[in-house]
């Protein structure tokens, strides 16, 4: 199976999610489109390389933490009955075309639930670009279950 149990969580544990995404032109206009975010900030350059304090387009902040989520799902919430509650994204530097974003994770806090085969699991994730500069932090609660919550049998997958 795909994944974590709650069990495998180590409060202080830190991971580096791999591999980094390099962003491109076409990802950030395209999301930026399909989201109905039309920012010139995003979409023209014209607009961004003359009236901008950057001189060039800036990738849409939403497509970065969409990308840092989907680089820690096979580590945090691969097996994760839900994803609870995303707080503190704090964007702190820009990110452009062109750039590659990798993410590391520290694990801040388990905590058993009421039911008492399931837990949940508070991480705090920080987004750098190739450089080193920190573009990004958040925070994520997932609802991860423990080896004795069997919903579909271990080993088997959906289709079996």
């Amino acid at each position: 199976m795909y994944g974590r149990f709650f069990e495998d969580f180590v409060v202080g544990e830190r991971m580096r999610h791999w591999p980094g995404r390099t962003i491109s032109e076409a990802d950030d206009t395209w999301f930026s489109l399909i989201c109905q975010n039309d920012n010139p900030l995003h979409i023209d350059a014209h607009y961004s390389e003359t009236y901008t304090q950057h001189g060039q387009r800036l990738t849409n902040g939403t497509l970065v933490f969409a990308i840092a989520v989907g680089q820690t799902v096979k580590d945090i919430s691969g097996r994760a009955i839900a994803n609870l509650e995303y707080e503190r994204i704090t964007h702190h530097a820009p990110v452009f075309h062109g750039d590659t974003i990798y993410t590391e994770t520290e694990v801040l806090e388990t905590r058993v639930t009421s039911k008492g085969d399931r837990g949940t699991v508070l991480t705090e994730t920080t987004v750098r670009k190739q450089d080193g500069t920190q573009v990004m932090t958040f925070r994520k609660r997932t609802l991860v279950p423990m080896r004795s919550h069997e919903t579909m049998g271990e080993g088997k997958l959906p289709c079996d």
